[in-house]
C-alpha cells in the first residue's frame, strides 16, 4: 500500500538535478557543501539561543523555568521525531524530506521572530525543531549516497567540522546580533539562509536511488514514540534541575516507562515497525549509535559545567570564559576535517577508539588536577581533538554498514542517539552541579572534578563501544552505501 495519495504525488516527487550537475566530476563536492549548510544551521541554532535566554526572559517578564522551555521544546521535537523522519525518508526520498526540512525550519524561524508571547515562542520552537529533525535525519544519509565510498570518511569529516564550527560560532554570533538589535534577529537570520539552502539543495542534491516503496508508515508507532521520548526527556531535564520537586518527576518517570514499554510491544507486533530492530543487529550500527550517545553526553556535559567553573571557581570574566571554552569546539572542528581523510588510511574503528580514549584521559586529568587553568585549557583542547577524531570516524563506520534502502532510518537513529546524549549530558551535569551546591571557589573546584570524573566514565563506555565495531570496512558491494557504479534515476 502506497504511503502517498495520487493527488499528493507531485508534492512527494524528488526534483532531479540538472544534467550538467549530475555529470560533473565534482558533483559530490557540491552535494556535501549543500548538506553542510544545513548541518551548520542546525548546530548554530542549538547554541545561539542559549545566549539570548536572559534577554527573552526580561522581554516577556517570565521565570527562568519557563524560558528554559525555549531550548527544551526544540530539543524534544528534534529527538522525538528524528528517527521517524529517517524512516519516512527511506519511503518518500531523502532529498525530498531534506528539502521540506528547510521549508519547515524557515517557517518556524520566521514565526519565532514574530512571536507575541513566550507560549507562542515555545510552540514555534517546536516547529523549528521538527524542521531540524527533517534535516538531521537525512544529512549523513545524503552524504553516504552522494559520495564515492572511498571518500566517505573525508566527506563526513568535513560535515563534522562544519557542525563543530556552528556550535562554536553560536554564542559569538548570538552576542553580536543581540548587540545590533533584538533577540528576534537570532531567528530572523535563519530565513534568508534557509531559503538559499533550499534552492541549492533543489539543484545540487541527488535523488534517492533505492527506496522502500509500498511500505505502510507506522503511524501508531509514531503516536507512541513522540510522547515516550518527550516524556523521557522531560524527566531528565526537569529531574536534573530539581524543578517541581520529586513528585512530578516520579510521575513523569512512570508515564515515560509505560509509554516506552507500550511502544516496544507495538513495534514487536507491527508488520512495518517505525524503528526496525533488524538494523540494530548490525554490530557497527548498534555500537555506533551507542558511541554517538556517549560522545554527546561528554560534549554537552563539558559545555555546561565548564563555564560555571571558569567564572565561579577560577574567577574569570564572561569574555575570558567564553574564549577558554571555545578551545574545545575549535579543536574539534579542525580535527574533524583532518580525521575524515585520516580514517581512510588507518581505519574508522581505530580512529574512533583513539578519539574516545583521549577524551577519557583528558577528563581524568581534569578530575585529578581541576584547580589549574593551564591544565583545563590543555584538557579542553584534548577533548576537542578526541571528539573530532571520534565523530566522523563513527559516522562513517555506521553509514558504511547501513543497507542503502535504510540509510535514512540509520541516520535518524544516529541523530536520535546524539539528541538523547545531549539531554542526558545536560541533565546529569546539572544534577551534579546542584548536588554539590558549591559556595566557595574550592567547593566549585571539587564539584567540577566530580563532574569530570563522571563524564570520564561515560567516555570509557564510548571507547568500549567503538572497540566493538568491526576491524575493517566491508568490501564495496551493491548492498552498501557509497557503492560505485550506481546511477541516479
Amino acid at each position: 500500500m502506497s504511503v502517498v495519495r495520487p493527488s499528493l504525488r507531485p508534492l512527494a516527487t524528488e526534483p532531479a538535478r540538472p544534467g550538467w550537475v549530475r555529470q560533473h566530476a565534482r558533483a559530490w563536492h557540491l552535494a556535501v557543501a549543500t548538506v553542510c549548510i544545513g548541518a551548520f544551521m542546525g548546530q548554530l541554532d542549538a547554541s545561539i539561543v542559549t545566549v539570548a535566554l536572559p534577554t527573552i526572559q526580561r522581554s516577556f517578564h517570565t521565570s527562568v523555568s519557563v524560558v528554559a522551555w525555549v531550548g527544551l521544546a526544540y530539543l524534544v521535537a528534534l529527538v522525538a521525531t528524528v528517527a521517524a523522519f529517517g524512516r519516512l525518508s527511506d519511503t518518500l526520498g531523502r532529498k525530498l524530506i531534506y528539502l521540506y526540512g528547510f521549508v519547515v525550519f524557515v517557517a518556524g524561524s520566521a514565526l519565532c521572530a514574530i512571536a507575541p508571547s513566550i507560549d507562542a515562542l515555545i510552540a514555534f520552537r517546536v516547529v523549528q525543531g521538527l524542521g531540524a529533525a527533517m534535516l538531521q535525519a537525512n544529512s549523513v544519509a545524503i552524504i553516504a549516497l552522494a559520495v564515492p565510498r572511498e571518500r566517505l570518511g573525508r566527506a563526513i569529516g568535513v560535515q563534522g567540522a562544519v557542525q563543530a564550527l556552528g556550535l562554536a560560532a553560536g554564542p559569538a554570533i548570538g552576542g553580536l546580533l543581540l548587540a545590533l538589535g533584538s533577540w528576534r534577529l537570532l531567528f530572523l537570520v535563519n530565513v534568508p539562509a534557509g531559503i538559499a539552502a533550499f534552492a541549492l539543495g533543489w539543484f545540487l542534491l541527488p535523488r534517492s536511488r533505492e527506496l522502500q516503496r509500498g511500505v505502510r508508515f507506522d503511524r501508531a508507532g509514531l503516536a507512541l514514540l513522540v510522547p515516550a521520548v518527550a516524556t523521557a526527556l522531560c524527566v531528565l531535564t526537569i529531574g536534573g534541575s530539581h524543578a517541581g520537586g520529586p513528585g512530578p518527576v516520579a510521575a513523569l518517570a512512570v508515564v515515560a516507562v509505560a509509554l516506552i514499554a507500550a511502544f516496544c510491544v507495538h513495534e514487536r507486533r507491527a508488520s512495518s515497525p517505525l524503528l526496525n530492530v533488524a538494523v540494530l543487529t548490525n554490530r557497527d550500527v548498534s555500537t555506533g549509535v551507542l558511541g554517538a550517545f556517549c560522545s554527546y553526553v561528554v560534549l554537552f556535559g563539558v559545555l555546561l559545567a565548564t563555564p560555571f567553573f571558569l567564572e565561579r571557581g577560577l574567577g574569570l570574566g564572561i569574555a575570558a570564559s567564553g574564549a577558554t571554552l571555545a578551545v574545545m569546539p575549535v579543536a574539534m572542528g579542525v580535527t574533524s576535517a583532518i580525521a575524515g581523510r585520516l580514517s581512510e588510511r588507518v581505519g574508522t574503528r581505530r580512529l574512533a577508539v583513539w578519539g574516545m580514549a583521549l577524551c577519557a584521559i583528558a577528563l581524568v586529568a581534569v578530575a585529578a588536577e581541576h584547580a589549574g587553568l593551564a591544565v583545563l585549557v590543555v584538557a579542553l583542547a584534548a577533548l576537542g581533538v578526541g571528539l573530532g577524531l571520534f565523530t566522523p570516524s563513527n559516522n562513517a563506520s555506521v553509514m558504511r554498514a547501513a543497507p542503502r534502502r535504510s540509510v535514512g532510518e540509520v541516520s535518524g537513529l544516529l541523530n536520535m542517539g546524539r539528541g538523547m546524549g545531549t539531554a542526558v549530558g545536560l541533565a546529569v551535569t546539572s544534577l551534579l552541579l546542584a548536588l554539590g551546591a558549591p559556595a566557595t571557589r574550592e567547593a566549585h573546584a571539587r564539584t567540577f572534578g566530580l563532574t569530570a570524573a563522571a563524564l570520564a566514565i561515560v567516555a570509557v563506555g564510548g571507547t568500549l563501544a567503538a572497540s566493538l565495531a568491526t576491524r575493517a570496512p566491508r568490501a564495496p558491494s551493491a548492498t552498501l552505501v557509497g557503492a560505485p557504479g550506481v546511477v541516479e534515476p
